[in-house]
């Protein structure tokens, strides 16, 4: 097996129990490819990068993505361990959960379709973009070199459009569905973890709302509101008899109405809520931290009440929720959040939600470096691995470049700067200049020159030599 550096190997030797031994020889070989690989990320293309280290024919690394035996569920779980260490066992785990559609074009590509592109679409337009649309969910970690979260992948799944559901006979799973399945199988590998999940407003839905309620104190959730939302006070208790009755007829097999949609008093909705406020007073104007590590002054206007929605999978249900109104005074936009958690307080709720651009960061990021839109896989298997393993590679190289940092115990000169743009911290572009640098150094020109020939060539061409391969470009 191709020899590692010191600070990666141990983090890639741990998803050696997702593969039988020959495919976790395929898999180092092309995660270390995938890394130093500049364009297009596919197999083609890795091979050529590193084929004087290719000890197989090439046929064998073509079929590890369609035909070979490993899951993914193991990787996931080794790396949202190995992220999950990054966060205080005390402290809570703050997930963002997102889509992203990635162009792939193709007759016979598995799982695609028209989805709508929130990044070139407005308010007033909607522009459509063919290809697979990931439902992806991520850890917020501060690291100790940067001012800002991080947004660190380690869950995704594909969503189908109906038509691709019905013609495998499965049952149609909306994005929020997918979610909850995410969050679920994290609670089952986590349960001592508490989580706050973070989502924009294509997930505040009120399914995913009453799942993350079931399972407090361990799952909460943060997310956009509506400002016409239904409101309404706690119901009396129900005499017991009453219960026994409503039993009785639910073991009949009879409907319970009454019982599904028992609710209080109606409440005016958060809209009229902050009407009637601020023409008695003025709202408080607290200063709250945004993204990084700015602050800005917003208005803030916070209340209680239990959340109804007739219809869905929970229909009737009352969540307890605590609603924000945020004005924003700079731009003058207003925006609503809620929380599952009523005790939470509402700038914790307004910051926390700012944290969420940083899986933005991260989409944008894997696109310009890791090639995420340039595979060209179209079978089942293929598809639905790649994708995956390439956002997975994202939170990779953060962790190697995390313990690199720690091992040289300086985070100096580890920002790569150029002539004419200084930064303050590392970026991910850094991280995977370092990565590189590393692996080219330590890793491939020992395996190809050998480690006397390596050290013979003198220090400014190998300099030379190692910046122009470790160009994150």
């Amino acid at each position: 097996m191709l020899a590692l550096p010191q600070a990666a190997e141990s983090l890639i030797s741990s998803f050696r129990c997702a593969f039988t031994r020959p495919s976790f020889d395929r898999f180092v070989l092309l995660c270390v490819g995938a890394i130093v690989t500049c364009g297009r990320r596919t197999v083609s293309r890795i091979l050529w990068t590193v084929r004087s280290v290719v000890d197989a024919h090439p046929s064998s690394y073509h079929r590890f993505l369609s035909a070979a035996r490993w899951s993914l569920w193991p990787m996931g779980r080794v790396l949202a361990a190995a992220v999950l260490e990054r966060v205080d066992a005390s402290q809570p785990v703050l997930l963002a959960v997102d889509d992203t559609v990635l162009h792939h074009r193709g007759a016979k590509v598995y799982g695609k379709g028209c989805h709508r592109d929130a990044v070139r679409s407005t308010h007033s337009e909607t522009v459509k973009k063919w290809g697979h649309k990931w439902v992806v969910v991520a850890v917020l970690v501060r690291l100790p070199f940067t001012k800002r979260h991080w947004a660190l992948p380690i869950l995704a799944a594909l969503y189908c459009v109906p038509r691709v559901s019905a013609e495998q006979h499965r049952r149609h799973k909306t994005p929020c569905a997918l979610a909850r399945g995410l969050l679920a199988t994290l609670l089952h590998w986590f349960p001592d973890r508490r989580f706050v999940v973070i989502g924009d407003g294509g997930f505040a839905s009120h399914d995913l709302a009453g799942f993350c309620r079931r399972h407090h104190p361990h799952l909460t959730l943060i997310a956009r509101m509506r400002r016409d939302a239904n409101l309404y006070t706690q119901p009396a208790p129900v005499h017991p008899k009453t219960l026994q009755r409503w039993r009785r007829l639910r073991r009949k097999g009879l409907p319970l109405r009454r019982h599904h949609c028992r609710k209080g008093k109606k409440l005016p909705s958060p809209a009229a809520t902050v009407a009637a406020a601020s023409s008695r007073r003025a709202l408080p104007c607290p200063s709250v931290q945004w993204y990084g590590p700015s602050r800005r002054c917003v208005q803030l206007f916070s209340a209680c009440g239990n959340w109804f929605r007739r219809g869905g999978n929970h229909s009737g249900s009352l969540i307890p929720i605590r609603w924000v109104f945020v004005h924003d005074q700079a731009s003058g936009r207003d925006d609503w959040f809620y929380s599952t958690d009523p005790s939470c307080c509402p700038q914790e709720i307004v910051e926390r939600f700012a944290w969420r651009w940083s899986i933005e960061v991260t989409f944008e990021e894997a696109r310009a470096h890791l090639g995420l839109e340039t595979t060209r896989q179209r079978c089942q298997r293929s598809v639905l691995r790649t994708a995956p393993c390439l956002l997975g590679l994202f939170s990779l190289i953060s962790l190697i470049f995390t313990r690199h940092c720690q091992n040289q115990r300086r985070t100096v000169g580890l920002v790569h700067q150029t002539p004419c743009y200084h930064k303050t911290e590392p970026t991910f572009a850094d991280a995977l200049y370092a990565v590189r640098r590393m692996m080219w150094d330590r890793s491939l020109l020992q395996h190809v020159l050998g480690p006397r020939r390596a050290a013979m060539l003198p220090i400014p061409l190998k300099q030379t030599l190692l910046t122009y391969l470790a160009e994150a470009a």
